[in-house]
């Protein structure tokens, strides 16, 4: 129970990192706490086991500071659980707790009995001069997500192994940067003409404008304005869509037939699609506008879809990583391999292998087998 967080006990317990090997608990180096915060947050995604990460920080800047912060991981150290884990958040600046098996439920009634137990158990420790200079910090995962703000929802203290990784991938994110504004340029020159044919048709052959404009949710939780050719009728009601995708997401959704055979999961019957709409469906035309999200930097050329900020309330929370490790794209793994074939589970898993294999070269090669994908319209219709 949460009331047992702290045990005035030494315990030896199993590194996270080597299960069958045990040995003399120590406060964890900056790199391998955040190895734990990764390991712990991929174990909850899948369990739904919360777990809570406290962060404790010295406000004062003083010469007694890295002193007193490990003196702090020793005293926290000798009266944990031998479940709860001890380290550098930041090397010798912030000090980081883990605390795992928690009940479920009980997010507010749990952060108050800890963080009392922790600054009582550290007010015993130390002086009042100095216990006043601590900050201390809670974040539970998995934590909300408010899909309706403009700003990342994504709490990065339970993320620092991506922006480890982002650094480690900077020369390769560069290449890709490279790759998609030439190729968005050459792609809207060409073009240039296809696109004014289309403007004219979504314009002439019903009401409304010649762009669909849409907030999706791209890299980290930001939302941006997506850009497609309109294929709806004005006014029309989102809430069918809505429904739809909760069931796509919870495995409810029923195959709808198709041409290839096995079926795609695909809105039937859709009446809000104007006649023009539906061949720009069909053709992926009405997704010409996403060079120039693209261009902007809020898309790639290849990478996850981006979702739209309602289909988030449905994610489990394994499903977010695909929003988190890599940037939306126009096409993708998904694209070419799979497309509405396959179950959304298995979309997040194409997405989640693209994102931790991706290289440049990669990405070629999608671009390459993108325009068969579209020709064939396999899983588009």
């Amino acid at each position: 129970m949460a009331v047992a967080i702290m045990e005035e006990a030494r315990f030896t317990v199993r590194s996270p990192f080597e299960p069958l090997v045990a040995v003399e608990r120590e406060v964890l180096d900056e790199r391998s706490f955040q190895r734990t915060i990764a390991f712990e947050r991929k174990r909850t995604e899948r369990s739904g086991d919360p777990f809570l990460l406290m962060i404790l920080e010295i406000g004062a800047e003083s010469a007694e500071k890295v002193g007193l912060l490990q003196r702090m991981a020793a005293i926290l150290l000798d009266f944990s659980r031998e479940t709860d884990l001890v380290g550098w958040y930041r090397q010798n600046a912030i000090l980081g707790m883990i605390f795992t098996g928690l009940p479920m439920g009980s997010e507010g009634s749990i952060r108050t009995i800890i963080v009392d137990r922790v600054q009582g158990l550290l007010g015993r420790q130390l002086s009042p001069e100095w216990l006043g200079q601590i900050r201390i910090g809670t974040h539970f995962f998995p934590d909300d997500w408010d899909s309706s703000v403009s700003h990342a929802p994504m709490n990065p203290v339970l993320y620092p192994d991506l922006a480890t990784g982002h650094k480690k991938q900077q020369p390769k994110l560069m290449v890709k940067r490279g790759i998609d504004v030439l190729g968005s340029l050459c792609a809207l020159v060409c073009l240039s003409p296809l696109l004014l044919l289309i403007a004219a048709a979504v314009k002439l052959t019903s009401k409304g404008p010649v762009f669909f404009r849409q907030p999706r949710v791209g890299q980290f939780g930001k939302t941006f304005t997506f850009l497609k050719f309109r294929s709806m009728y004005l006014d029309n009601d989102p809430s069918v869509h809505r429904e739809y995708v909760r069931k796509l997401i919870a495995g409810g959704a029923e195959r709808q037939p198709s041409k290839e055979g096995g079926g795609v999961f695909k809105l039937a019957n859709d009446r809000r699609i104007t006649r023009v709409g539906k061949f720009l469906r069909r053709t992926s035309l009405d997704e010409l506008p996403q060079f120039f999200n693209v261009l902007k930097g809020e898309m790639s050329l290849v990478g996850p879809r981006p979702p739209i900020p309602y289909e988030l309330q449905a994610y489990q929370a394994w499903h977010r990583r695909r929003i988190l490790e890599a940037k939306p794209g126009i096409t993708g793994l998904w694209q070419v391999t799979g497309r509405s074939r396959v179950t959304f589970d298995e979309m997040v898993r194409l997405d989640l292998q693209y994102a931790t294999s991706w290289t440049p070269w990669m990405d070629i090669k999608i671009l390459l087998q993108t325009p068969l994908a579209v020709i064939r319209g396999s899983g588009a219709c």
